[in-house]
């Protein structure tokens, strides 16, 4: 017969061992966050692209469509292209969308009026503009994109050449794994998405997958109009802190425009800029977001994009594309940006501009 003493360091061992596996468990979950984390916190020294391509076309015109200039990746991904036209010797022009679906129509009728040697479409779904893209293919006019679709390089079913980004998966995973290392492993969130974008759904659902695999909590995952975001945020903030109090840890968004709205009702609420629910973006990397991290204000982390670097590719593949050669292959590097690395790599500037030489290096591929 058992007695109590045996009874009872029976039941602690039991316990014990249905612990532990768990807790071990949670200790890797936290290991492979962190080094996720760390892997895309480094310095960007080294350049990891194209090496040998087409010598720069001479006397191309390109025209730019911006789903709309007020969005701080679109403005810095635009600044890119300009400066490596600039390089490259091409002249070009940018038709803003203005952030509708009839603007960005308007653009490319624009667009196609004026006949240029190549387009780039900046910052929206390439099927959105289903009749612009097949009156361009029409025409013999190569197209490129940036976050045009959820997948890098040629967008399938569609004549887009490259499709230029970081890789949006591992984007939306180092955000979710950043949420959930300094949440101790058990963030409460909500995310917020557009789902006039396909691209942007696609994120959103990554990091809630994420953050429900490590077993964390999504409180909501809120649908909202990235064009809508000055008119929507604040009260839609009030709104979700009503709801959800202190048990909303971290926000997730697919983009940092989503929290530069967020400040004054999170500040009305009583909370401080470093305080709950900390924010965390998938992307882009905006001037604003930098400042944010910088000042500790509403903002906690940017998983930023190389935006003038992509500028840069979006021009390389349009190049190739002109020389009837292949598209580069090249996905960009993702950088998360914290309080503790927000001075290398562009930093001082607010942007993410890594030191790896990309300009130099392009321009040897097109010998300027």
């Amino acid at each position: 017969m058992l007695n109590r003493t045996t009874v009872v360091t029976s039941v602690m061992a039991i316990a014990v061992g249905a612990i532990l596996p768990m807790s071990a468990s949670h200790a890797n979950d936290l290991t492979e966050a962190q080094a996720i984390v760390d892997k895309h916190a480094g310095r960007k020294t080294a350049w990891d692209g194209p090496t040998t391509g087409p010598t720069a076309a001479e006397g191309k015109t390109i025209v730019v469509l911006a789903a709309d200039m007020k969005n701080g990746g679109i403005l810095g991904v635009t600044k890119g292209i300009e400066e490596a036209a600039e390089a490259i010797g091409w002249e070009m022009r940018v038709l803003d969308g203005a952030g509708s679906i009839s603007g960005r129509t308007a653009a490319f009728n624009q667009a196609m009026a004026l006949s240029p040697d190549g387009i780039v479409i900046n910052g929206f779904d390439a099927v959105e503009q289903q009749a612009g893209l097949d009156a361009a293919a029409e025409a013999n006019i190569p197209m490129v994109a940036w976050h045009a679709a959820p997948v890098i390089g040629p967008v399938e079913g569609t004549p887009v050449f490259a499709n230029v980004s970081t890789d949006p998966m591992e984007v939306s995973a180092a955000a979710a794994s950043w949420a959930y290392v300094d949440a101790g492993g058990a963030p409460k969130v909500v995310i917020f998405t557009d789902s006039t974008y396909q691209i942007a759904i696609a994120k959103a659902d990554r990091m809630k997958e994420e953050i429900e695999k490590l077993g964390g909590e999504v409180l909501e995952y809120v649908d909202t109009p990235i064009a809508d975001t000055s008119t929507r945020m604040p009260q839609l903030t009030t709104t979700l802190l009503q709801r959800h109090g202190e048990a909303w840890t971290h926000s997730l968004a697919i983009n940092d425009l989503y929290f530069d709205f967020m400040g004054p009702s999170l500040q009305a609420a009583g909370i401080s800029g470093e305080g709950t629910p900390k924010a965390v973006a998938a992307g882009d990397g905006s001037e604003s977001a930098y400042q944010r991290i910088r000042s500790a204000q509403y903002q906690a982390v940017t998983v930023a994009e190389p935006l003038n670097l992509q500028g840069w590719q979006l021009v390389d593949e349009l190049n190739r594309s002109f020389a009837g050669e292949s598209w580069s292959g090249y996905a960009s590097p993702l950088h998360v940006v914290t309080a503790d690395n927000i001075e290398f790599d562009g930093g001082p500037t607010n942007v993410f501009d890594p030191e790896n030489g990309y300009r130099d290096e392009y321009r040897k591929i097109w010998g300027r």
